[in-house]
């Protein structure tokens, strides 16, 4: 693995842990959402997450119930 594109700014290449937000869910935060700028991002998985698109929406409440169905 080469370096060569890799920032030497202090902080640049540290890596952040971002758990879900919701009370009690233990996964993985890896979509963060923020209104703006001058606002701290928070985080959820993707279950949780609350900015989904209808159609995301969607393909997880069938991707859920098919889980439930082969269970």
């Amino acid at each position: 693995m080469s370096i060569t594109n890799h920032s030497t700014a202090p902080g640049a290449n540290v890596h952040f842990e971002h758990y879900c937000e919701e009370a009690g869910c233990k996964k993985w935060g890896g979509f963060g959402h923020s209104p703006s700028g001058a606002i701290p991002v928070r985080w959820w998985c993707w279950e949780h997450f609350r900015y989904k698109s209808y159609e995301q929406e969607q393909a997880l409440r069938r991707k859920l119930g098919a889980a439930e169905r082969n269970e």
